[in-house]
């Protein structure tokens, strides 16, 4: 009895100790929050858009989960550092980026990164989308966007304009305008939308594509004027300036967005969780009454939808690129 008895309790054994080592990794896999401080980086300075939004959904983050949320400014390069140390970095959930368009669709094309976006860079959840605004000092000698473009014309290379880094959203958006408006102005790339406006209001540059929340105190304080939005609708914080599109130019549209993503080793249930936290966040009045009053709109959802998004704009602006021959310079 015994004899027949041992293949049945050595096969149980064994299957014990084969099952034992998996345990831990599935219980780790469910844990959340990853750690009780995590971290949020931020690919640009403080003061700009991206570092407003984080702080902003942080606040209430940190809250909703019981963790410490760390906002962390990790500037240059038009934010591909960020996205770079965070595609390299802790794979157990603990830190997620504040991406956005321009690493995650742009700067592949432009520039050697040491991170592949499709690849090395998991997609959480959209999180702002709101256009840039052509934005010169009050002294300037062009008002209107029809007068900004006349005088371009009228000097070639004479103009140059301040964006928050190579292959960022708003380094696009003064390439579209170029192609379309056939013109020639002068990119000068910051690591940031905050030095990027301190050049502008010290006069350095003749002008910025600039985010609203970065732009808007100074409009108010009658420093800056806001020639067009370069979104498809005009905004609702400025409802009297055009946007590019009806300006002479049908059919344009640059928008910037900010979009949650993570490494791509973070397991699977531990990005799920981070997108039904964020998109809690996101859908929060409160916050995005705060997010709205800064001029950026939340628009979260799926995992899926951001990962279509990326890649088809990643495709888009690949193509573009190349044709308009951009090159870092």
């Amino acid at each position: 009895m015994t004899l027949r008895l041992l293949p049945c309790l050595l096969a149980g054994l064994l299957a014990g100790l084969l099952a034992g080592p998996f345990l831990p990794a599935t219980a780790h896999a469910q844990t959340f929050p990853p750690k009780p401080t995590v971290t949020m980086n931020v690919g640009f300075a403080a003061g700009g858009a991206a570092d407003t939004a984080a702080r902003i959904i942080a606040r209430r983050l940190g809250e909703n989960i019981g963790a410490t949320v760390v906002v962390e400014n990790k500037p240059g390069a038009g934010g591909n550092i960020a996205h770079a140390q965070t595609a390299a970095g802790p794979t157990d959930g603990s830190v997620i980026l504040l991406g956005s368009i321009g690493p995650l669709a742009l700067a592949p094309h432009l520039m050697k990164v040491t991170y592949d976006p499709l690849a090395d860079l998991a997609p959480i959840t959209m999180a702002i989308n709101t256009p840039n605004l052509l934005v010169v000092p009050a002294g300037a000698p062009y008002k209107t966007f029809a007068e900004f473009i006349a005088y371009a014309r009228r000097n070639p290379g004479k103009i140059d304009y301040a964006s928050t880094g190579m292959g960022s959203a708003s380094h696009l958006a003064g390439e579209l305008v170029d192609d379309v408006a056939k013109i020639d102005t002068v990119h000068v790339p910051y690591k940031g939308g905050a030095p990027a406006m301190q050049d502008l209001l010290g006069g350095r540059v003749a002008a910025h594509y600039s985010t609203v929340s970065t732009a808007k105190p100074y409009i108010e304080a009658g420093k800056l004027v806001p020639l067009a939005s370069t979104g498809a609708q005009r905004l609702p914080a400025y409802p009297n300036v055009p946007t590019v599109a009806e300006s002479g130019f049908p059919g344009f549209s640059a928008t910037n967005w900010y979009a949650f993503v993570a490494s791509s080793k973070v397991p699977k249930p531990i990005l799920d969780r981070w997108n039904t936290e964020l998109v809690k966040v996101l859908t929060t009045p409160e916050v995005v009454a705060q997010l709205n009053a800064h001029g950026l709109t939340p628009q979260p959802g799926t995992r899926d939808a951001l990962d279509k998004v990326i890649r088809n704009e990643h495709a888009l602006y690949g193509r573009l690129i190349k044709a308009r021959n951009i090159k870092a310079e």
